[in-house]
């Protein structure tokens, strides 16, 4: 799990787990479908997949982009909001580790692209529970440490 991510669910673990285990890629992660909000947000990472799982792109960016409105629709049910959380086969995290920086992780500033673009698979698992906010700003280091407060004692 990401630093920046303490709160990812159980369930993302397992998602992402299994996208190794089960379905034999050499890596896995997890995302969730987004909320429209997100899709404009920076700070929030998108990711698209293919029918069998394997992730095609991560972006800051909105994609998928709409380019007809009456697809509005299958937009939002294929806009999936990434969720800091690897599983890895050894070897696949040795080659992760022993790659050069790819021209689209310096781009988009997403350390996933760097095996993507090498072309690692990576599978994603899609998760069905609303997601956690993530740390990226002061104020959001401070609403996690009240929820962890109220997390470590509850």
């Amino acid at each position: 799990m990401q630093g920046d991510e303490p709160f990812v669910s159980r369930r993302a673990v397992l998602g992402a787990t299994r996208m190794v285990t089960e379905a034999r890629f050499p890596l896995g992660t997890a995302a969730v479908v987004a909320p429209a909000h997100v899709l404009s947000d920076p700070d929030v990472v998108k990711v698209v997949a293919a029918d069998d799982g394997r992730a095609m792109y991560f972006s800051r960016a909105a994609i998928p982009f709409l380019r007809d409105a009456a697809d509005a629709e299958l937009q939002r049910t294929h806009v999936w909001q990434h969720i800091g959380v690897y599983a890895y086969e050894w070897s696949a995290l040795m080659h992760w580790i022993q790659l050069p920086e790819s021209r689209l992780e310096r781009i988009e500033r997403l350390e996933q692209l760097r095996p993507l673009a090498a072309g690692v698979a990576i599978g994603v698992s899609l998760i069905d529970e609303p997601v956690r906010p993530g740390i990226d700003t002061e104020n959001d280091l401070e609403r996690a440490n009240r929820d962890w407060a109220v997390f470590s004692t509850g």
